[in-house]
């Protein structure tokens, strides 16, 4: 969800991966579901394994709760984000996850291109 949102919101201002130290099989179909309902389509999407390639190439890791099973490299911005987990939750609980995901994208993004005068997004 936060890759997507991500992409979304940054309208292509930002490259955006998105990989798990161990991703699941498919998305979860309540995560389809309540991204749907805000217009992103993830019906082509699929969980993609961590690579330390993509690690190191990043400028900001986000992480939520690989702890050792990431890499880490000196220098380089590693937030983590504490989430409750989605898997096996329904529909109206899974919301919540995405709106709080939301938020901190939208800060994130904030922080990364922040606003200039003079400038409309």
């Amino acid at each position: 969800m936060a890759a997507a949102l991500l992409h979304h919101h940054a309208q292509g201002r930002v490259t955006v991966r998105s990989a798990g130290s161990a991703p699941a099989g498919a998305i979860n179909p309540a995560v389809i579901e309540v991204m749907s309902e805000l217009g992103i389509d993830l019906s082509r999407e699929f969980p993609k394994k961590l690579t330390t390639d993509a690690v190191e190439e990043a400028d900001v890791v986000i992480t939520m709760g690989c702890g050792d099973a990431c890499p880490v490299f000196l220098g380089k911005r590693y937030l983590d984000w504490e989430l409750t987990d989605p898997a096996g939750k329904p529909i109206d609980e899974v919301r919540p996850i995405r709106d709080d995901i939301d938020r901190r994208v939208r800060a994130l993004l904030a922080e990364l291109l922040p606003e200039r005068p003079g400038r409309q997004r």
